[in-house]
């Protein structure tokens, strides 16, 4: 076990090793304080407390890394095109905009008790932030896929390729949540944009998870390293599904008044159907993913950052079902987005504790794109280039 701890360890080290990956915590802290206001119940009164301190404690996290990100990006930019071209590494730039969105939920949900009604449009100003950042990745990862990455093989893909992808339609159920917050035009075009960054986001993820399919047929199951990104598959589909759910809602408020007014039903009707189709595909996926993780488990899963995968998508499948329950009033939704939630507490605690132990030790802050392991230009000779033309 590695006992060096960060104390130890160089600031600029951790820095040039500072990977988009740690965004994935701010992905499954600010999924479970949601969670935890869905639920809704004022069991007991630390309840709103507890996810005021979560969302306090996701927002730090979130400045610390996106300014550990910059200062890599400006300290060491040399190895930013070694993270662009690294066929895992560069796909959780698709995390940043993901680790945002529950941030800014929090302040229209915490925000107003706190900081007065000024948070509403901070909650907006960083959606429309979020959705840019959200579009930039969803184009630029592929392109690179496209054009400058190596080893994408049909054997080496995961259901990483989902993360630059998914951001846009988390986005767009922000933006569902956010909409009925505000008064036309704001709300109209928060609910347009909003369903225009769901289509560009849904249908290609369904287009990955049927490549996902043909590998694991073909090609079996991935390395145990790798293993928890079977969990990634929610992603899309809970998302998807609460996403047209929020939205179809939103609608009914949005669009009264406006010339949009008669389609304002079927959207709600569209989101109810629609999102219970994508909750049943996920549902699929919710299975097949217990199913791997606990063949893997027997073999002992190795701790690293992916670990995260365990917590935000359970988390928008969770969001989904409790939809699901307030639209139907079904009972079987509720009962489910109970162990769901329950599920997800387990998981955010354990991933939390050992992040934060893997954090004080050091160990955590490795970038695999400036291992000569990896099967790409060595790191120093990339360096070497990048000085060249900056001469």
């Amino acid at each position: 076990m590695n006992t060096k701890f960060l104390s130890d360890k160089s600031l600029k080290e951790i820095i040039r090793n500072f990977t988009p990956n740690w965004f994935t915590l701010n992905m499954g802290t600010g999924i479970a304080f949601l969670t935890l206001h869905n639920i809704n119940a004022n069991i007991f009164d630390a309840q709103l407390l507890l996810g005021k301190s979560l969302w306090l404690i996701d927002i730090f996290f979130f400045v610390l890394f996106f300014t550990l990100l910059l200062a890599r990006m400006f300290l060491y930019p040399e190895t930013i095109m070694l993270m662009f071209k690294h066929p895992v590494q560069s796909m959780f730039l698709g995390a940043v905009p993901m680790a945002l969105v529950p941030i800014l939920e929090g302040f229209a949900i915490f925000g107003p008790s706190l900081f007065g009604n000024n948070s509403l449009n901070i909650a907006l100003y960083l959606w429309w932030i979020d959705a840019f950042l959200a579009v930039c990745v969803g184009w630029l990862l592929p392109y690179l896929m496209f054009s400058i990455q190596k080893n994408h093989k049909l054997e080496n893909m995961t259901a990483v390729w989902l993360l630059p992808i998914v951001a846009s339609e988390v986005t767009a159920s922000a933006g569902g949540m956010l909409a009925p917050y505000f008064a036309n035009p704001i709300a109209e075009a928060i609910l347009m944009v909003s369903y225009i960054l769901w289509a560009f986001s849904v249908p290609l993820a369904f287009s990955v998870l049927v490549i996902l399919f043909l590998r694991l047929v073909t090609h079996k199951l991935p390395d145990k390293a790798m293993a928890v990104t079977s969990w990634l598959t929610l992603g899309p589909l809970g998302t998807g599904a609460l996403g047209l759910l929020l939205l179809g809602h939103a609608a009914e408020k949005v669009l009264i008044g406006t010339d949009l007014e008669n389609i304002a039903t079927f959207l709600s009707n569209f989101g109810l159907i629609a999102g219970l189709l994508l909750w049943g595909y996920g549902l699929w996926w919710y299975v097949m993913a217990w199913i791997i993780t606990l063949k893997f488990f027997k073999d002992g899963l190795p701790f690293n950052m992916g670990w995260w995968g365990f917590t935000f998508p359970v988390g928008v499948f969770t969001a989904a079902t409790l939809q699901l329950w307030q639209a139907t009033g079904y009972d079987i939704f509720k009962y489910f987005s109970i162990v769901l939630s329950i599920q997800l507490a387990i998981f955010w605690i354990l991933v939390f504790t050992k992040t934060l132990k893997g954090m004080w030790s050091g160990y955590l802050f490795h970038a695999p794109c400036l291992s000569p392991e990896t099967g790409l230009p060595k790191p120093e000779e990339e360096c070497k280039k990048f000085s060249k033309k900056n001469k």
